[in-house]
C-alpha cells in the first residue's frame, strides 16, 4: 500500500488555566526554551524515519518468495508431486491507487541482464491477469505500481511468481481486501498464467506460502504440505546468465512427450521412483543420499533436454568443488542451478568455484 505524509499535524490542541488559579512562578528562560522545544513534537527528520518505518513494515506484508525446485521440474505439470525450496529473498509492491485511469508500473526488481526486457510482454500480461482476478479495472481507476525487494529476478528463482504474489498482497491491502493465504496464492496463479501459459502452480504456492513443500497439482486445487526439516541446509546456486522462456521449454517437453508417450513415460516412471528417495532422504536428514538423488534428478533433466552445456558446466564445477550433490533448478536451457553443500566451508569453496564461471552466484539455507 501506499502512504503519504505531510508535517503538519491533523490535529491542533490547545491548553487553557483557570482565571481563578493562583499564577505560578514564571520558569526560567532556559526551562521557556525546553518547554517550546517539548511542546514542538518530533522534528521532521524523526518523523520521516518514523514513517519510513511504517512504511517499511507496510511493504513486508506485501511480499512474495523466490524458490528453488529440488526434485519435480517439468515432470510436476503431469500431476506427480514435487519438492521445492523457497528461498529468503523476496519480491515487494507498493500500490497506489490515483485518479487518473490507467496503469503505471515502476520496476525496481534488481534483475540479471536483459531479462527485463525480455519478460516484459509476459509481465504485463501477468499484472492485467492478477488486477482482473482481483476485479481491479484500471479503464475506471488509476493504479501506481512499484516493485523493489531483493530477490534478482533470473530465470528459474521463481520471479515471476514472486512478483504477482506480492501484486496480490499490495492490491488486497490498498483496497482494503481481506484475503486468505489460499485467495493470495489463488490470485498469484492467474498471474502466472500471463508468464507460463498454463503454471503448475508450485512457484506461486512456494512464493505465498515459503518454507520447503511437497506439491502436488490436481484437476482442482493443488495439494502441497510443508515439510519440517531435521536442521537447515547449506547451498548454493548459481545463474547462467541466459534466460529462458518456460512457455517455450514446457511447450518443448510436452510436443516431445506427444510424439513418444512411451520414452517419456519411461522417465516418469524413473523420477517417481528417486523422488520417493528424495523424500525420505530429506525427511531423514540424510545429506549424502540426498546429494545422490540431486545428481540423479539432474541427469533426467538432460535426458528430458532441458539442461544446456552452460548448466552442466555449472553443475560439474559445484560437484569438484566439494558438493555432494547438484542440478539444475527450473524451467533448464539456462537459468539456475543448485549444489547441496554439507559445511560452511565447502558452501564457500563452491561459491568461489561457481563464480569464475556464472555472472552471479548466492548463497542461502533451505529451513
Amino acid at each position: 500500500a501506499s502512504h503519504a505524509f505531510n508535517d503538519t499535524p491533523a490535529i491542533s490542541v490547545s491548553c487553557g488555566i483557570r482565571k481563578h488559579l493562583q499564577p505560578i512562578a514564571t520558569p526560567s528562560s532556559r526551562h521557556s526554551r525546553q518547554a517550546k522545544m517539548a511542546d514542538a513534537g518530533e522534528s521532521p527528520a524523526a518523523k520521516r524515519a518514523r514513517h519510513e518505518a511504517i512504511g517499511q513494515r507496510a511493504l513486508a506484508q506485501c511480499r512474495g518468495y523466490g524458490k528453488l525446485i529440488l526434485f519435480g521440474e517439468h515432470f510436476v505439470v503431469y500431476k506427480v508431486p514435487a519438492l521445492v525450496g523457497a528461498v529468503a529473498a523476496y519480491t515487494d509492491c507498493d500500490c497506489e491507487f490515483v485518479e487518473e485511469p490507467g496503469l503505471t508500473v515502476i520496476d525496481e526488481r534488481p534483475a540479471v541482464p536483459h531479462y527485463k526486457v525480455k519478460k516484459a510482454d509476459e509481465a504485463q500480461e501477468a499484472i492485467q491477469l492478477t488486477l482482473k482476478h482481483l476485479n481491479v479495472d484500471t479503464s475506471k481507476r488509476g493504479v501506481r505500481l512499484t516493485f523493489g525487494g531483493d530477490l534478482c529476478a533470473v530465470s528459474g528463482i521463481g520471479a515471476s511468481a514472486a512478483q504477482v504474489v506480492a501484486l496480490a498482497r499490495a492490491v488486497g491491502r490498498a483496497l482494503p481486501l481481506k484475503m486468505s493465504e489460499d485467495e493470495i496464492n489463488a490470485a498469484g496463479y492467474e498471474g502466472e498464467k500471463g508468464y507460463h501459459g498454463t503454471p503448475s502452480g508450485i512457484d506461486n504456492t512456494a512464493a505465498t506460502f515459503g518454507g520447503v513443500l511437497r506439491f502436488c497439482r490436481t484437476d482442482g486445487a493443488p495439494i502441497f504440505e510443508k515439510k519440517k526439516l531435521r536442521e537447515p541446509i547449506r547451498i548454493v546456486y548459481a545463474s547462467t546468465g541466459i534466460t529462458a522462456s518456460t512457455t517455450t521449454v514446457v511447450g518443448d517437453v510436452r510436443a516431445k512427450k506427444e510424439a513418444d508417450e512411451a520414452w517419456f513415460a519411461g522417465l516418469l516412471t524413473k523420477y517417481e521412483a528417486l523422488l520417493k528417495r528424495g523424500e525420505a532422504a530429506l525427511d531423514g536428514g540424510d545429506l549424502q543420499a540426498l546429494g545422490k538423488c540431486l545428481d540423479e534428478n539432474h541427469a533426467l533433466c538432460q535426458e528430458l533436454t532441458v539442461s544446456c552445456p552452460e548448466l552442466d558446466a555449472l553443475v560439474d564445477a559445484a560437484r569438484s568443488a566439494g558438493a555432494i550433490g547438484a542440478k539444475m533448478s527450473g524451467t533448464g536451457r539456462g537459468g539456475l542451478m543448485i549444489a547441496l553443500t554439507p559445511s560452511a566451508a565447502i558452501q564457500d569453496k563452491v561459491k568461489d568455484a561457481l563464480s569464475k564461471l556464472a555472472p552471479q552466484v548466492w548463497t542461502t539455507f533451505l529451513a
